[in-house]
């Protein structure tokens, strides 16, 4: 009979059993090399409420802790959530992890190298003027 997958849908290699761990949606024992694992940061509070909290606290720089996560969900729980999709035949082969586009703190500033480039430009331009 076939194989569906090069590894049988664990990353266990020659470590025999995988740990157990419990599926954060409905709790079924997974082993922890088989489980989908995901680890997030969310704020305590929601959005709304924590631009009033911002509004309202007498500390300036208090910062608001977080809930630092780590999921494990079972394969059923995992496609059902839409956490991993249902690859075809072909694609399944593919074994490099598809890239995540995360916008970070870095991109939302505005960018300051034309300032000085431009003014680089000026001072360049500006003798060459003069002499002719």
């Amino acid at each position: 009979m076939p194989k569906k997958r090069r590894n049988n849908g664990r990353s266990l290699k020659n470590a025999g059993h995988g740990t157990p761990v419990h599926c954060t949606h409905c709790g079924r024992i997974v082993p922890k090399d088989k489980a989908v694992k995901r680890y997030t940061v969310r704020n305590m509070v929601d959005a709304s409420s924590l631009r009033d909290i911002k509004d309202n606290r007498a500390i300036e720089n208090f910062v608001i802790p977080k809930f630092y996560l780590k999921l494990a969900y079972c394969i059923a729980c995992a496609i059902h959530h839409r956490i991993v999709r249902v690859r075809s035949h072909e694609f399944r082969k593919i074994r490099k992890v598809p890239r995540v586009f995360v916008k970070r703190e870095e991109d939302k500033r505005p960018a300051q190298a034309p300032k000085p480039q431009a003014a680089a430009a000026t001072t360049e331009a500006a003798p060459a003027a003069t002499n002719a």
